[in-house]
């Protein structure tokens, strides 16, 4: 009997997510668009720098229908909201603008570029314009904020911005973009004309919503007028700002009833950047659904004419499936979940889904664009280097006998890398599972990301025909046996357990402890240690039930983590316990924690106490096993205490040096 092939379509398994779509003039293959991105990789001129065209092209590469770069500013006397943005006014720009479109196109796919002006922000320390300001700050009306005075931008001013819009347009659509986005969310210009509140003025760009959208309007017509007919033109418009200060679900839906026939395509977010309570909203943080804002394009759609993109932190191919499906939204638009894993979409449409590395809401990539002007990513080690990994992996020499000592992240990024390359990979696991601490970091309701990127890795090791052993410790005497050409250490680090008295008591529990086993706990609990891992603890510990108390010697908790984060975790925080911060732990006891502020001693009652305050290298297993071969490398948690970042980021290129 004949043995016939069974083939499948590609996209097959997702077949409304991977259908092709017409906006404008051109014709998207899928309904996946990468949403505006903007790192600060852009030089002081305001130009698109080399390592920016890199990371865009390797966006556009991933399979994605668009790649949209974002926060492109028109009018750079008035509208930088950034310390590094690129700026479409500045002289010479064109030529880097070119070459990044060129290289998006080179990588099959169409380009895109958002317009945008940051109003009142351009003059503003913002959270990220907090160095490079302009002399004055221009808003739709005058006030005075903390962050400084706000003139009300002239009519003259106005029309100055107009012309500016226009002429971004053009030169974008010359330097071959093939659509734009005009940026009308977010707390940024059109945002505060649109806002209520912020826009006070008396005139006819003041008063009725028709009024307060008039400059929005007339943008649109102005870039219709630099781009000429058919050009898409996509608008960012919130579906609700989610703050007294600016519109509501009803009102965005009539701005943009009034704006859908100047444009080709919405993309609905919603919040405000500069509203610390919003941002974790408009950027979705863990403690959101994935899709959190997609009512808001859904219900946009069914007033509308012209298709509707929806935002939310999505990554999961399934449910944009049953988005596009379901009639909630046209297209989705994704940020974050493409710097975990560029090649998202490709990995959907080949069926490979469950490879996709997963973004875990951590910011790190917004932290470190606020630190560095650069980008990284906590999962994806050649986040941000990509000129680099253009020249590709150096083959290896010769076939290594590779033993790694710990399943870990950073054991497991080596043994993937290291095996990729060629070399024969023997992975040693002291459990009877790989993860590490990835296991404890994952257990908390809101940390299911992480879980799933250790699948992801454990998935990986496998198909990489990695050796695994269990249940072994690598000593030196097995090092010795099994005698390796390289050894790879990444035993991890030991949880500190500080000389408290009374710290051997029953009713005292280690931190990775209490997280994969809440149901130690009592019902009360005390934490000592209140940075990530004990303020997370809490967090978590609410979730199952228990009343929660932070005890911290610092003077706040939660201090070590990058600020963006930090505004999302500190009000699930403030719900989840009570907090003694620059307090000093005297001694626990059968009944709690006796602790110091001030010069006076409390009690805090505690039916269970969780010892969160860090953890230590284990530097003589280290050594000892160093000293066991010629050529060795340190990983992780063993060579510094560190994030998941250092671990993957640590495993990945010392396993190119291999």
């Amino acid at each position: 009997m004949e043995n016939k092939c069974q083939c499948h379509r590609k996209g097959e398994k997702f077949p409304h997510l991977f259908s092709p779509i017409r906006i404008g003039n051109i014709r998207l293959k899928n309904r996946i668009i990468g949403a505006p991105t903007s790192p600060g990789m852009i030089s002081t001129e305001g130009h698109v720098i080399p390592e920016m065209i890199a990371y865009m092209s390797e966006k556009a590469s991933g399979g994605a229908a668009v790649v949209t770069y974002g926060e492109a500013i028109v009018h750079s006397a008035t509208g930088k909201s950034h310390n590094v943005q690129l700026q479409l006014d500045s002289k010479g720009v064109r030529h880097s603008l070119s070459e990044m479109a060129r290289a998006i196109h080179d990588a099959g796919c169409y380009a895109n570029i958002q317009l945008s002006h940051g109003g009142k922000y351009g003059g503003l320390a913002s959270v990220g314009g907090d160095r490079d300001v302009n002399a004055v700050a221009y808003g739709p009306s005058h006030e005075v904020t903390p962050a400084g005075e706000v003139y009300e931008m002239s009519k003259d001013m106005i029309y100055e911005i107009l012309e500016s819009y226009k002429n971004a347009a053009m030169l974008c659509k010359d330097c071959g973009f093939d659509m734009v986005q005009v940026h009308a969310a977010h707390g940024w210009l059109f945002s505060q004309f649109l806002s209520p509140v912020m826009n006070q003025r008396t005139d006819e760009f003041g008063g009725s919503l028709e009024n307060r959208a008039r400059f929005l309007m007339m943008a649109l017509d102005k870039v219709r007028e630099g781009v000429g007919p058919g050009f898409p033109i996509e608008c960012r418009l919130s579906g609700d700002d989610l703050t007294p200060a600016g519109l509501g679900l009803e009102d965005c839906i009539k701005v943009a009833e009034m704006i859908q026939d100047k444009v080709d395509l919405f993309n609905i977010s919603c919040g405000n950047h500069e509203d610390p309570d919003m941002f974790c909203r408009t950027h979705p943080s863990a403690f959101y659904p994935r899709g959190v804002n997609v009512y808001l394009a859904a219900a946009i759609k069914k007033h509308v004419n012209k298709p509707v993109a929806c935002v939310g932190s999505l990554i999961d191919p399934a449910q944009m499936e049953e988005i596009i499906a379901s009639g909630q939204a046209d297209l989705v638009e994704i940020a974050r979940g493409l710097v975990a894993d560029p090649f998202l979409p490709q990995k959907a449409f080949e069926g490979r889904e469950d490879d996709i590395t997963p973004c875990l809401r951590c910011y790190e990539c917004f932290g470190e664009t606020s630190k560095s002007d650069s980008l990284k990513c906590t999962v994806n080690p050649t986040m941000g280097q990509q000129m680099g990994a253009k020249f590709g992996v150096k083959p290896i020499e010769r076939r290594k006998k590779v033993l790694i000592a710990g399943g870990g992240p950073a054991g497991m990024e080596a043994a993937i890398t290291a095996a990729n390359r060629g070399h024969n990979v023997t992975l040693v696991e002291k459990t009877d599972k790989l993860g590490g601490n990835l296991h404890p970091a994952g257990a908390p309701y809101f940390k299911k990301d992480i879980a799933d990127f250790c699948n992801v890795l454990i998935r990986r090791v496998k198909k990489a025909g990695v050796n695994v052993i269990y249940n072994t410790e690598v000593t030196p005497e097995y090092v010795e046996q099994f005698a390796p050409d390289t050894l790879m250490v990444a035993i991890g680090s030991n949880e500190f357990k500080p000389p408290i008295k009374g710290i051997d008591l029953p009713n005292v529990i280690m931190a990775i402890d209490a997280e994969l086993h809440p149901e130690k706990l009592g019902k009360k609990v005390a934490i000592i240690g209140g940075g990530l891992v004990g303020a997370e603890g809490a967090v978590s510990f609410k979730h199952e039930g228990k009343e929660c108390t932070i005890i911290e010697m610092k003077p706040d908790v939660a201090m070590e983590v990058n600020s963006f984060y930090r505004g999302g975790l500190m009000p699930e925080i403030n719900k989840s316990a009570t907090c003694y911060v620059n307090t000093t732990v005297k001694e626990i006891t059968p009944e709690g924690v006796i602790c110091e502020r001030g010069g006076e001693e409390f009690l805090v009652e505690a039916d269970s106490v969780v010892i969160a305050v860090g953890f230590r290298a284990p530097y003589d297993k280290v050594d000892a096993l160093c000293d066991k071969v010629d050529e060795y490398y340190i990983l992780g948690d063993c060579k510094k205490v560190g994030q998941i970042y250092d671990a993957i980021n640590n495993g990945y290129y010392m396993a190119l040096l291999v």
